[in-house]
């Protein structure tokens, strides 16, 4: 049955922005809460933070500060209990269909192939499974699998299943990017790798995107823009980064550079004080 009218300038409403120039994505004073606002845990607090179309920003700090929660909001995955998530300005309401979402933990499903598990995400669009899967095979090519596509998800590495799951999201063609700490499993070396060719891929075709890690080099090396948030609960954002270093960039060479080293240590001098208080509430915890 086709859509009514209604129904259109709905689904215009929510996907088309209101302004040209609006924000990716915004998060305006944003506070979430588990449980009830009275005796309940609030993960993340006063958060103000834009992401501009095309822009790299990298999420730092302790473990338990809510970089994931932040992700969470950014998806429509979760609703802010204070203030509001828009997404090219248009406020948030429900899934963000314009956002890609690459987990840390595999979500591929180890019955299909590696061509059918990324030929799958166009099934939700009505693409035919013969387009849908030149796609796929296209998608495995740029990301260096042309010779893996029938392989199944245990007959891969880390590293190539991880790719698997980068062709999975792109192929979607998603607006905005969200990745939660992508590349944490991989070892140092194949880190590496993927921070590559996540730089290539998103060279070719700008999109905003939000990377969740707990490597600071890795933030610097990738983004255009680190922030930094305070140790839990109710985490902040307690400064923002901007890393001029020139793009194109290799993940390898660029930490070599001076000018990086630089801003590692302006910014760890701002993050080692929130990793310690975070420690230190563990310790308290297990005490």
């Amino acid at each position: 049955m086709a859509p009514s009218a209604a129904h259109r300038r709905r689904e215009r409403s929510i996907l088309m922005p209101v302004s040209p120039n609006a924000p990716a994505v915004s998060l305006r004073s944003v506070a979430i809460t588990f449980g009830s606002k009275v005796g309940g845990y609030t993960a993340v607090q006063h958060i103000d933070l834009t992401a501009s179309p095309g822009e790299f920003i990298a999420i730092v700090g302790p473990t338990g500060c809510g970089k994931s929660t932040l992700l969470n909001a950014s998806a429509g995955l979760l609703k802010p209990s204070d203030g509001a998530v828009e997404i090219f300005g248009a406020p948030l309401h429900g899934l963000n269909s314009r956002a890609g979402y690459l987990f840390q933990q595999d979500a591929l499903m180890p019955w299909k192939t590696a061509l059918q598990n990324v030929a799958v995400a166009l099934e939700p669009k009505g693409v035919s499974r013969k387009e849908a899967e030149a796609k796929a095979r296209d998608w495995l090519r740029r990301v260096g699998l042309a010779a893996f596509v029938d392989r199944y998800p245990h007959m891969l590495s880390g590293g190539q299943r991880k790719r698997v799951a980068l062709a999975q999201m792109l192929i979607r063609d998603p607006e905005i990017l969200l990745m939660d700490e992508p590349f944490g499993p991989l070892d140092a070396q194949t880190r590496q790798i993927m921070g590559n060719l996540l730089l290539d891929l998103w060279a070719s075709n700008r999109k905003a995107v939000l990377f969740v890690t707990h490597d600071l080099e890795e933030a610097i090396a990738l983004a255009d823009r680190v922030v930094v948030m305070s140790a839990g609960p109710a985490a902040g954002i307690i400064g923002e980064f901007p890393v001029p270093l020139p793009r194109p960039r290799d993940i390898a060479e660029v930490r070599l550079e001076p000018a990086f080293h630089h801003i590692h240590k302006e910014i760890w001098a701002s993050l080692r004080t929130e990793v310690q208080k975070a420690y230190a509430q563990g310790e308290g915890a297990s005490s």
